[in-house]
């Protein structure tokens, strides 16, 4: 009776979920449903699997829309039907053509024509799988047309959008929301019928009462539909099972690859190593994962061969085959890594791997994949849906009500008084809270792609988004769901630093024989780098470098990799929740306390975290082993600490099972709610043991780099956009390791920044305003030779007098003159003496009259405000733009002197993370620095917080008291006070007719870094 029905997956349309129309279907008595969104296959595959679990027959389709004019409806018959409308709706979509007004011979597809639309087409003939579909505003048309004697291609076309008046008003919104226009001028043409509503079969019937055919050939017609997709627990891989001709072939290859890895990862080859990799081997093809792997190692083979930097993660590291095949490189043996988290015979969803590229690489690695494994359209980036957030959709609805923007703003940011709103206002809100979580649009996953055995069109259409590659409608649950696993591709700044800086040190230093970056564990024991680590000297250093692992290093006093790798896993927020990231550095400073306090069985299980747990593979060992759960029920447990699967109904059960068994073993219950309660708080946050290894790896790659060519190394890393800070904290710490850093120059920079021995140059690109065209235009002149005066910069490159003058206030022309004043007043005059001649060389040079200019006399605190505003950041020392000069000179490398004292200190922002009490407050850690560029750390409890709240970028006096933990010292301010810089007037620069400096700046206290 239903052939038309929309979720909201019909995108800024639908308004219902596909779950809820099908319980509008169970409620009509429906024994058949179909789902047929516009344009759209993303709600196809969950609706066939909650159909099933409610006894309904699905089926599902596509209405074909041009704009909200429609086409036609389609039907899939079977899975091939569905196949060959998803090919369909892919071409459209992809190349952004209309549907035409007929559709195409379909094999396995049912297409119905609107009634309206045969009318106007003058359509009398339909092939044997084509409908004429009739409304019930249609029927009296019907009676006087010669449509009527079709009476076997007639169906009842009614269509389902909407519930209710609510639904229909949402629905409107919508679509203005969609179109950008106020709602009061949405047209008629672009929204749908208000009686486009879920009639109940009574009613339908009633209607149609004398045309009982249109009844019988609706109900055949759904009888004719039949789609199936096997979503069971022991559901078939859908992916690529196969990579060479057969599965033996794949095995033998696998086998090939795991002997050629032995002999290149390990020097003796033990039979702990052969039993390990025995145990994998056969794990993996009873399980037919053996092309998982291959697929794997394809891909790394073409990221070697381009000499790409890689890390394989995630509990992947916990195999020795993947090790082997150099997917990863973590050794599991030398870490003991428990492989039955990856892979055991009671995994409900397949393994995979997480591997990371470069940004710049990793395009190149997904168009490789989709070159390699296309087949016949059998690869498809995952997709994913942006919902609506409530202040999103307020600020949507406040455009189509017709707000101002002052009035949205208030609303969104929620500052208004809900006794003070008119009747506008109180609808965005209500039909904001309406859309809250609803999809708005569709968009990509952060990193899956898939690799599908069939067509990838089986199961979805697809979008072909900027970027060029088939995304299919669909998200990672769904796949999950169908048997489709995706291969984790993602990109991560922290390689590109390690490739670049590679480079940049070759550059810098020809003729130089680096050790090879991949092989790591010649840096787990280089003492100066473990020195490093323990001072905590890791800014720029992938993982290491926040405030908040810097705090732990050094209280943990890290000097290994060992303890690097638990330390990347306990300043997780959920170990740190539970109390048990302190409890750990308490243990790991005395290890005799973990016999003292820690529970003997949990001992027993984790002696290598001193009983604590730290890494996700910790909930397995004490699921299996101290509550006596199976492996499988154990890994449910694991999984079911994530947001998704919490409350679904096997996690619940194995929670209760896991309370009962430990109790009827003679735990207390006290004992049992901690050691649950410590699960709870951090499992769905822990890293595997194997991530945290592979996080360490490339920690110490980078801190190698750090330690041995600090200059290049920062270099890299202002080039790739930093990582937690800001670029002029880089830039601060490339000074402090030696480097003198200049701001653009015209003869000697690039985009990039660029190193010269000692010397780095700020790359065109950090010059806020600057147009592209001008850095092309000054790098492409350069070919001639350097530009040697202004006059032959300015015959060189014709450039507006604007961007001219923030390439002189940055004392980008230092190479030609150091006096920035004077050639502002030299360029300023040129520029209105020289004739304007933008498309046509000189023949003869134009003399203009030079004039003898005064030396001008600029101090550093102006020169250091130019940079500010055109660098965004300054190299001069922050403490010269002070007002007025502090009288007291305490540095952070005295703190140690004054614990348990209050003291006042100056400090430079670098960054502020704010962070909830367990009761709701707010409270903060500070990270500043002093004169001499160290390190001060605060924490700002609430009240000190809300009285003296931190207010940006700026040099504050801190008051507070000395406080030290395991060594870390902190203080915990009382009071903060944001100085005053001085006023930026630019009237500080004056005529000085011997050349020398006339204002105060030479007897300031602070360290001048230039």
């Amino acid at each position: 009776m239903y052939l038309n029905n929309h979720s909201y997956y019909s995108l800024r349309y639908g308004t219902i979920s596909e779950e809820e129309l099908l319980d509008l279907a169970i409620h009509e008595g429906c024994t058949h449903f179909a789902l047929t969104d516009i344009n759209n296959t993303s709600g196809c595959l969950n609706f066939v699997r909650r159909a099933k679990e409610k006894n309904i027959k699905p089926i599902i389709g596509v209405d074909f829309r041009n704009n909200t004019k429609q086409c036609y409806v389609a039907l899939a018959m079977n899975n091939q039907g569905f196949l060959e409308i998803n090919n369909y709706l892919s071409k459209h979509l992809h190349n952004k053509t209309p549907f035409p007004d007929q559709a195409p011979h379909f094999e396995n597809v049912i297409i119905i024509y609107p009634f309206e639309n045969v009318m106007e087409l003058g359509k009398v003939t339909f092939a044997s799988n084509e409908y004429l579909g009739v409304r019930a505003k249609d029927i009296y048309k019907l009676k006087f047309s010669s449509l009527s004697s079709l009476t076997k291609k007639l169906v009842i076309l009614h269509t389902v959008s909407f519930r209710d008046k609510r639904d229909f008003n949402t629905h409107r919104l919508l679509r203005a929301i969609d179109t950008n226009v106020l709602l009061s001028t949405l047209p008629p043409t672009d929204q749908g019928s208000p009686n486009d509503l879920m009639y109940s079969r009574k009613e339908i019937a009633q209607v149609f009462k004398d045309y009982p055919s249109l009844i019988e050939n609706t109900n055949n017609l759904l009888q004719e539909c039949k789609i199936d997709f096997n979503f069971s627990k022991d559901k078939p891989s859908q992916n690529l099972t196969t990579l060479l001709k057969s599965p033996e072939a794949d095995y033998k290859k696998l086998l090939e690859l795991c002997e050629k890895g032995l002999k290149e990862r390990y020097e003796v080859v033990d039979n702990i190593i052969k039993g390990r990799l025995k145990k994998e081997l056969d794990l993996i093809k009873r399980l037919d994962y053996v092309a998982f792997f291959l697929i794997n190692w394809k891909i790394i083979e073409y990221a070697r061969s381009k000499d790409y930097y890689y890390v394989g993660r995630g509990s992947g590291a916990n195999s020795i085959v993947a090790y082997l095949l150099r997917i990863t490189d973590v050794d599991p043996i030398e870490l003991d890594l428990y492989f039955e988290r990856f892979m055991n015979l009671y995994r409900a969803t397949p393994p995979d791997f997480d591997i990371d590229f470069s940004t710049w690489d990793r395009e190149d690695v997904t168009d490789y994949i989709f070159k390699e494994f296309k087949g016949n359209h059998q690869v498809a980036l995952l997709g994913s849906y942006v919902t609506f957030k409530h202040s999103g959709a307020v600020r949507e609805l406040g455009k189509v009500f017709g707000l101002p923007k002052y009035e949205i703003d208030k609303l969104s940011d929620g500052r208004y008084d809900p006794n003070s709103l008119d009747d506008i206002k109180k609808l965005v809100l209500k039909y904001a809270q309406v859309l809250h979580g609803r999809p708005n649009y569709t968009s990509i996953h952060a990193a899956g792609i898939l690799i599908s055995s069939k067509p990838i069109h089986y199961f979805s259409a697809t979008n072909l988004p900027p970027k060029g590659f088939p995304t299919v409608q669909f998200d990672m649950h769904i796949a999950e769901d169908v048997g489709l696993y995706k291969f984790d591709i993602l990109g991560q700044r922290g390689l590109g630093k390690i490739k670049d800086a590679v480079a940049i040190i070759k550059q810098n230093h020809p003729g130089i024989t680096l050790p090879d970056i991949h092989n790591a564990k010649e840096f787990f024991t280089d003492d100066r780098i473990n020195e490093m680590i323990s001072q905590a000297d890791c800014i720029g250093c992938f993982y290491v470098e926040s405030p908040a692992m810097r705090m732990l290093l050094k209280k943990l006093g890290v000097r290994d990799y060992l303890t690097l790798v638990a330390a990347s896993s306990i300043i997780r927020p959920g170990v740190s929740k539970s109390g048990m990231m302190r409890e750990y550095i308490l243990r790991h400073k005395d290890p005799k306390r973990a016999k003292q306090k820690g529970h003997p069985v949990l001992l027993r299980i984790m002696p290598d975290t001193y009983g604590v747990m730290v890494y996700q593979e910790d909930v397995i060992k004490v699921a299996h082993y101290y509550a006596g759960l199976d492996l499988g029920e154990a890994d449910v447990l694991r999984r079911g600490m994530s947001g998704k699967y919490r409350s679904r109904e096997e996690f619940l059960q194995v929670k209760e099972k896991f309370k009962n068994n430990c109790i009827s073993k003679g735990e207390s219950i006290a004992v049992v709610n901690e050691v649950w309660r410590q699960i709870e708080s951090f499992a769905g946050y822990a890293f595997a043991k194997g991530h945290s290894a592979s996080y360490a790896v490339e920690s110490y790659q980078s801190l190698y780099l750090k330690c041995y060519f600090p200059l290049e190394y920062m270099v890299a890393t202002i080039n790739n956009g930093g990582g937690f800070y800001r670029t002029e904290t880089y830039v601060h710490e490339a000074k402090k390791k030696g480097a003198t850093v200049h701001p653009p120059c015209i003869n000697t920079s690039d985009i990039q920044t660029t190193i010269h021995g000692k010397d780095i140059y700020l790359g065109f690109q950090h010059l806020q305003t600057f147009e592209k065209k001008n850095i092309v235009l000054i790098i492409n002149a350069r070919i001639d030779g350097p530009f040697k005066s202004l006059d032959d910069f300015l015959e060189r490159v014709p450039i507006s007098l604007d961007q001219l003058d923030l390439l002189i206030r940055v004392e980008a022309f230092r190479s030609i003159k150091d006096n920035q004043r004077s050639l502002l007043w030299e360029a300023h005059y040129k520029n209105n003496a020289r004739p304007s001649i933008d498309n046509q060389k000189e023949l003869f040079k134009v003399s203009i009259t030079s004039f003898k200019l005064p030396e001008f006399y600029i101090p550093d605190v102006e020169k250091a405000f130019d940079q500010i505003e055109i660098l965004s950041l300054s190299l001069y020392d922050p403490f010269i733009l002070l007002e007025s000069i502090p009288t007291i000179k305490i540095l952070a490398k005295d703190l140690y002197l004054h614990l348990n004292k209050t003291v006042e200190i100056y400090g430079y922002l670098v960054t502020a993370n704010n962070t909830g009490t367990s009761n709701g407050n707010r409270m903060s850690f500070g990270t500043f620095l002093d004169y001499n560029g160290d390190w001060i750390d605060t924490v700002h409890f609430p009240p000190s917080l809300k009285k003296y709240p931190i207010q940006g970028k700026a040099v504050y006096k801190i008051t507070g008291k000395v406080v030290a933990e395991f060594d870390f010292i902190t203080i915990e301010v009382t009071t903060l006070e944001r100085q005053h810089y001085r006023s930026d007037t630019k009237t500080t620069a004056f005529y000085n007719p011997k050349g020398g400096p006339k204002d105060n700046d030479n007897h300031s206290p602070f360290k001048l870094i230039k």
